[in-house]
């Protein structure tokens, strides 16, 4: 039987908060540091995508979403990996991908835009702070390190604010209709430098709306497309992905795999892509909240709490994963139905962010998480 004592004994605890690291100073130069913020809207299933295959209860409580990992990546003795993900799994073994489990921002309802916007401003509600963390970092880093873009047709929550960012896409295709923008595109048929700056946006509003999209093909140009922007020494430092399509409410099972497979392209691609620069490239992929840990009627998962978050680069302090883990009996979970999350998303990102750009964590924190201000980042996430 899972003791959970025991459990956090194996080392799972060791990275967690750490209220200050005295090795760390204000960042006074410019480094060569990426850093990709993916976010999955629609409240992705962490036990989907990293599944407790060591909890008792594990295999009762999923059925048939649990059979997906008999040929998944064993992550350690407690969880493995979705099947889907093969590119992950070969950063996991390379130390170069860390999964944290039984995670969640501050907010503790269930509705799909108030959980994204407090996981976008970083606040303890919903709409209670007015800009985005991703923009608040670019006040504590160096101004050279200070560009960022959104690979989407908007400038998401997280990337608004006071600093100026870029966004790839034209902010009103998402308003278009389907007619407008083919008539927009005869009309350019006949230009050159026109019709292919239209094709790229086009492509881009595509991209960014599914992973599962032509069998995860799109996904893996997103990645590519990524990589682009952020390799120039001129170009963007930070980026952020738009992703869909993790609602899954009916057939679960099928659509996740779909979903899974187009991010770990994504992934893959934007590591090839940036070559030599992976070493100083950090991927954070999280969601605004989990899923019901019972399957429902329909062979999907309903909206819950709890879930997991990633993270991708050369200087990932990887092959682990991170977790406080709850368990998953009955009396275990939250509210009687949802993962109960252990870890504050947003020590985690601090933690992460601050340890990949060289800021103090406490201000990190203050700047990126106001309201959780007082929260110990969570240290150890990157070599060092």
């Amino acid at each position: 039987m899972l003791d959970r004592r025991s459990f956090l004994s194996t080392g799972t605890l060791g990275v967690l908060a750490s209220a200050f690291a005295p090795r760390i100073a204000f960042a006074r130069a410019a480094t060569d540091k990426r850093f990709v913020f993916v976010i999955q809207r629609g409240a992705a299933d962490g036990l989907g995508m990293i599944g407790a295959v060591g909890d008792p209860a594990f295999a009762g409580v999923r059925g048939d979403l649990a059979t997906d990992f008999a040929t998944g990546t064993k992550l350690d003795g407690m969880f493995a990996l979705h099947p889907a993900m093969t590119a992950s799994a070969g950063l996991y073994k390379q130390g170069q991908a860390l999964f944290a489990h039984a995670i969640a921002s501050p907010y503790r309802d269930r509705s799909h835009f108030d959980g994204q916007n407090v996981l976008e401003t970083g606040g303890a509600s919903a709409y209670q702070v007015r800009d985005g963390w991703l923009n608040r970092l670019l006040g504590v880093l160096p101004v050279e390190e200070a560009r960022a873009i959104a690979v989407a047709a908007t400038v998401p929550m997280a990337l608004r604010g006071l600093r100026e960012v870029a966004s790839y896409a034209p902010s009103n295709l998402p308003d278009a209709s389907d007619d407008l923008l083919q008539r927009v595109a005869m009309l350019y048929d006949g230009d050159q430098q026109l019709h292919g700056l239209w094709s790229e946006a086009m492509a881009t509003r595509q991209l960014t709306s599914d992973l599962a999209q032509d069998g995860g093909r799109n996904a893996a140009a997103t990645g590519a497309l990524a990589a682009r922007l952020l390799k120039p020494d001129t170009g963007a430092r930070i980026a952020m992905i738009e992703t869909g399509g993790w609602d899954t409410h009916t057939g679960q099972r099928g659509r996740l795999t779909a979903q899974l497979k187009g991010l770990d392209a994504m992934v893959a691609s934007l590591q090839a892509g940036l070559g030599p620069l992976w070493a100083d490239t950090m991927v954070l992929v999280a969601t605004e909240f989990g899923r019901t840990v019972a399957v429902n009627g329909t062979g999907g998962t309903d909206h819950g709490t709890g879930t997991a978050a990633m993270l991708f680069g050369g200087g990932v302090k990887g092959g682990r994963v991170v977790s406080d883990w709850p368990g998953l009996a009955p009396a275990a979970l939250y509210e009687a139905r949802d993962l109960k999350p252990t870890m504050q998303l947003d020590a985690f990102i601090g933690g992460a962010v601050s340890s990949h750009f060289g800021v103090e964590p406490a201000r990190a924190m203050a700047a990126l998480f106001p309201a959780s201000a007082k929260t110990a980042a969570i240290d150890g996430l990157v070599r060092v």
